[in-house]
């Protein structure tokens, strides 16, 4: 009886295991929903960055300041939990050249610089975060 028990429960379990694989497309469109995208970006809004402080560490935005050619973009990846931009300008006098709108947690933006100078940037939400993207 205890022989018949056991062969029952592993025939079962088979069963159960290949019917569970031959279901399993992990191509499926409800599977890929589930995949976060990575974004690799050039400057990053790391964590806690929307409490004042971060300024005097000048890690607001890392790096604060970056150096590119002419022609180049930039990309910005908010890995806060907070809401941020990437505005041009400065807080009290933003400029027209670009802005992000509000950025959510892990969303990014991209700006293609084709112009050589300065270009200063803030946060709107966050007016101790500013940084500056140098073209060459």
């Amino acid at each position: 009886m205890l022989k018949k028990i056991t062969i029952l429960g592993i025939t079962v379990t088979a069963i159960l295991l290949i019917i569970s694989l031959s279901t399993f497309d992990p191509s499926s469109e409800e599977n890929n929903d589930e995949l976060e995208l990575i974004v690799k970006g050039d400057v990053v809004m790391p964590s806690k960055v929307s409490r004042p402080g971060c300024e005097k560490m000048d890690r607001c935005y890392i790096p604060s300041i970056i150096t590119i050619e002419s022609g180049k973009e930039v990309t910005w990846v908010n890995e806060d939990s907070a809401f941020h931009s990437v505005t041009s300008g400065f807080y009290d006098t933003p400029s027209d050249l670009f802005d992000s709108g509000y950025l959510d947690p892990s969303e990014s933006f991209t700006f293609t610089f084709n112009e050589p100078g300065r270009y200063d940037y803030f946060c709107t939400l966050h007016p101790w975060m500013y940084g500056q993207v140098i073209v060459e």
